[in-house]
């Protein structure tokens, strides 16, 4: 196939763009590299099935020649990201997704949509399933990215409905990996980048909130079997280990070799910042035989290994 992967040189772009590559596929690659970074697809420069483009797809999206798949990736997604880009943010979510659906259209290709677990919002329903239709803000600071997803997730139901188009919607949870970036403001790579530089781990409001988090090639796997499939609903895709701030950060002091501890910041949690947060997988597990397989210790090891060499630090 010949894929097109918005955002491609994101975090989660960037993997996707390897792990089709290794497929066999033909990948083009598009980002205005606002979040993401030449750094993460460097490696794949000179491969023949290999494409870059420089683009916003905010704005009118071209790709000559055929096209089998369109992965839309593209948006900031850290809090620290599209606070700061509130506007890009909401329109790459809009039209971002309307121009990247025209294209699929036009082109006869399906697609698949990166979404989000923000899109349940502040959960008053825990688990979470897809059918739990969220507790958001839409006026809230964390609205812009929140909204653009829950837009973007109407927007392509409207066009399979409409167009009767090949869609699929992917909500994805927490997830780490090589390629973050250390300052893009999320608790793995601030807690990590604090314990390999042996500083104490700073802990927001008073660490009971709880995350799951799950390694990328996870959520890779996810995702490409969610592409497979011919499901059309939102599939969480997301690990269900559940643990709180605080105990995460000794999680991550330990598999750091960190003996500095942690450190509570004045003041109380982040605004907006949800107090639980955990998917409920069955539909994944039913739908797509998926299973996360990484346990956190080990994704943590690899991830902390791959900071480490990017800040030339000694393993």
């Amino acid at each position: 196939m010949r894929i097109l992967i918005t955002g491609g040189a994101g975090f989660i772009g960037s993997h996707l763009c390897d792990r089709f590559l290794q497929e066999g596929h033909h990948v083009v690659a598009m980002d205005n590299l606002i979040t993401g970074s030449q750094d993460n697809i460097a490696h794949l420069a000179g491969n023949p099935e290999f494409e870059f483009i420089y683009h916003d797809v905010s704005n009118f999206i071209h790709v000559p020649g055929q096209v089998n798949a369109v992965l839309h990736f593209a948006s900031p997604a850290s809090p620290i990201d599209y606070l700061k880009y509130p506007i890009q943010t909401l329109k790459v979510g809009a039209l971002g997704t309307h121009n990247a659906l025209g294209l699929a259209r036009a082109k006869g290709a399906c697609f698949l949509l990166a979404s989000t677990s923000e899109v349940y919002g502040d959960p008053l329903v825990h688990p979470q399933p897809e059918v739990y239709a969220g507790n958001v803000d839409p006026v809230g600071p964390r609205g812009v990215y929140d909204e653009a997803k829950r837009y973007a997730e109407a927007l392509v139901m409207a066009y399979h409905r409409q167009h009767a188009m090949d869609t699929r919607i992917v909500r994805i949870f927490n997830t780490y990996g090589p390629r973050m970036r250390l300052d893009d403001g999320r608790v793995v790579p601030n807690f990590i980048g604090q314990a390999i530089r042996g500083e104490a781990l700073t802990i927001y409001g008073d660490g009971s909130q709880t995350r799951c988090f799950q390694f990328i090639d996870d959520l890779v796997e996810g995702v490409c079997r969610l592409l497979r499939s011919d499901y059309v609903d939102p599939v969480n895709i997301g690990t269900t280990r559940e643990v709180s701030v605080l105990e995460f950060a000794r999680i991550v002091n330990k598999v750091a070799g960190n003996d500095a501890g942690t450190v509570y910041a004045v003041g109380s949690r982040i605004d907006g910042d949800p107090q639980t947060r955990k998917p409920d997988t069955t539909l994944a597990a039913d739908v797509l035989s998926w299973h996360p397989q990484t346990e956190l210790e080990d994704g943590l090891d690899r991830t902390i290994r791959y900071f480490r060499a990017v800040l030339r630090l000694p393993a």
